[in-house]
Parts: C-alpha cells; sequence; structure tokens
C-alpha cells in the first residue's frame, strides 16, 4: 500500500517552490533596476575647468542613457584629495562615481598619509580620453626646436621652466623630460598655470611643458613656439607640431587624462553597464565633435584596459616624484 504524503509536508514543499521560484524571478529585475535613483559624479576639482568641462561633457549623454540625472557634484580642495576620498567611502553601489585624472595616480606618492589608496579603493570603469603636454618656449626664443632645447640643458644653469605647482602635470614632465634627456633645468612653481603662462611670455622662463589647450590661443596668434608634443602621435589641433620621438627624443610621453571609477567592490554586472554606456557616449558624434574642440583624445575601452592605463601612470609617476624628491606646495 503506498502511503500518502503528510498534508503538513506537501504545504512545505509548495511553499519553498514558491519561495524559490519568488528568488528566480526578482532576482534579474533587481540587476534591471539600476540605477534605481539619480547618478552623482565626483568632481574634485571648481566648475569651469577642463576636468569638470569634461565630466558634463559626457554627464548630459549619459543621463539619457541611464535615464536618470547625472548629477555633477563639484568638491574641489587639497590638490583633488578631498573629492577622491569622497567617493573612494561611497557606497558601491554604482551611484556615486568619479571623474578621475592624473591625481588618482600621482598623489600617493605626493601625499603618503592619505585616508584612501588610488589602486585600492577604486574600480576602473572607462577611459574618456587624454590630452598631450607640449613643450613651449617664448617665440622670441633663440630655440627653435627640441633638440636645441636639449642642447641648451646640457649646460648647467641655461634652463628654467615654469609649472602650475609642484606636483602639477608640468612639473612631473619637466622632471621626466630632465631624466630621460639629461638635461639640467630648474623649476619654477607658480600658484597656478596662468601666472606661469604670463611669465613665459615675458621671458622670464625658458619653457614649459602643458597642457596645449591652455597656450593655444598664443601659439596661433605667434607669441609662443611649440617645440614638441608629448605623446606618440600627433595633436589634432597642432597638426605642424612633431611629436616628441619626430623631434629627437624618442619615449616621452605626459598627458592629462580622464575617466570614470566607482568605489572599490562595486558589483561587476554595474561596473560593466556603465562602461558599455560610457563607450557608446564617446562614440556619439556630438560628444566626440565637442571633445575635439576641448583638445581631447577620445580613447575608448574595457575597465581592464583602463585599470591597466591607471597602475602603468601610477608606476612611472611615482618613480619620478621619488627620484626628484618632489613634495606637494
Amino acid at each position: 500500500m503506498v502511503r500518502k504524503a503528510p498534508v503538513r509536508f506537501i504545504a512545505s514543499l509548495v511553499t519553498a517552490s514558491l519561495i524559490a521560484g519568488s528568488s528566480i524571478a526578482t532576482g534579474p529585475a533587481h540587476a534591471q533596476a539600476y540605477p534605481a535613483h539619480p547618478v552623482h559624479i565626483i568632481v574634485p576639482y571648481a566648475p569651469g575647468g577642463a576636468v569638470d568641462i569634461v565630466a558634463r561633457t559626457v554627464g548630459q549623454p549619459l543621463s539619457e542613457a541611464l535615464k536618470q540625472p547625472v548629477i555633477i557634484d563639484n568638491k574641489p580642495g587639497a590638490s583633488a584629495n578631498i573629492g577622491m576620498e569622497a567617493a573612494a567611502k561611497a557606497p558601491p553601489d554604482g551611484h556615486t562615481l568619479l571623474l578621475a585624472s592624473n591625481g588618482i595616480a600621482t598623489n600617493m606618492a605626493l601625499f603618503p598619509n592619505l585616508a584612501f589608496d588610488g589602486r585600492r579603493d577604486f574600480v576602473p570603469v572607462a577611459r574618456i580620453g587624454y590630452a598631450p603636454l607640449v613643450i613651449v618656449v617664448p617665440s622670441t626664443s633663440p630655440i627653435k626646436s627640441l633638440k636645441e632645447l636639449l642642447a641648451a640643458g646640457k649646460q648647467a644653469g641655461q634652463l628654467t621652466y615654469g609649472s602650475a605647482g609642484n606636483g602639477s602635470s608640468g612639473h612631473l614632465a619637466g622632471e621626466l623630460l630632465k631624466t630621460t634627456a639629461r638635461l639640467d633645468a630648474l623649476h619654477v612653481p607658480y600658484k597656478g598655470g596662468a601666472p606661469a603662462i604670463t611669465d613665459l611670455l615675458g621671458e622670464r622662463i625658458s619653457f614649459m611643458p602643458i597642457n596645449p589647450v591652455e597656450v593655444l590661443a598664443h601659439i596661433k596668434a605667434g607669441k609662443l613656439r611649440a617645440l614638441a608634443v608629448a605623446s606618440d602621435r600627433r595633436f589634432a589641433l597642432l597638426p605642424d607640431v612633431p611629436t616628441a620621438s619626430e623631434a629627437g627624443l624618442p619615449g616621452f610621453e605626459a598627458s592629462v587624462w580622464w575617466g570614470l571609477v566607482a568605489p572599490a567592490r562595486t558589483p561587476r554586472e554595474i561596473v560593466q553597464k556603465l562602461s558599455t554606456e560610457t563607450n557608446k557616449v564617446l562614440g556619439d558624434p556630438a560628444v566626440a565633435k565637442r571633445m575635439a574642440e576641448l583638445g581631447v583624445v577620445i580613447t575608448p575601452g574595457t575597465p581592464e584596459q583602463f585599470g591597466s592605463f591607471i597602475d602603468t601612470q601610477t608606476d612611472l609617476w611615482s618613480g619620478v616624484i621619488r627620484t626628484a624628491n618632489i613634495r606637494p606646495d
């Protein structure tokens, strides 16, 4: 005789099946719910600068793709460390991102007691692009080429170069140039790029490695002479200016760059969604046109590729900082 299963046992099986079915049904729904509310992109600089403009150029079309507002949240101060720390400590749910730039790769070496780690506390999402630095001299300078600059730098006391301050991209590029070319040049730090450019125009310093967009008008007006672009390819806004390799210094590369990162432990599927949508935004002709006007060379890619880039930059500039014993202002 076949015994009937107890009613209580059957009820338990039905309940368990309903719970399991509910989990299967709702699991994908939760994954698809992202983003559930506005996404904040922390910009660790004041409004109006290059990092802020890049963030806003990407943020608006990204908002349309994610179907949620993308809010640009400026948190300037302490050489970008305030904003970076805020992003590092944000919930890892994809609703807070950081518009990362050079500081995420350099500040750990410049500021050894930070409350966050640029590698440990962030996960790369998408690289946006870069602008190669250009080496410029006053148009009245007798130096007409990079080779002539390097020759002058073999003589002690002949060259000075300016930057926006200790630890800035121009300062680090200048120290890399000194190491790579074995030249002698005295660094003159300024409180920002504008006063440094003013002194360069007045011939009070010899040269500057600088973001070309900052000096493009002066180059076009014939007030500054561009000797070389610190990149492996020519710069679209200065097509007649040779690369450093073409000008006689192979391998010398320095740039300002931008990308999106998220707090560590952000779920992989969210990172991938953000990466995919950001790359689609970068492929939009209107965005590409605006980026080109800003002097940004777009560099889409995977999170892994961006992570490798950050690692390479961190190793490179940490070495330069240690070798030159650079300390922030």
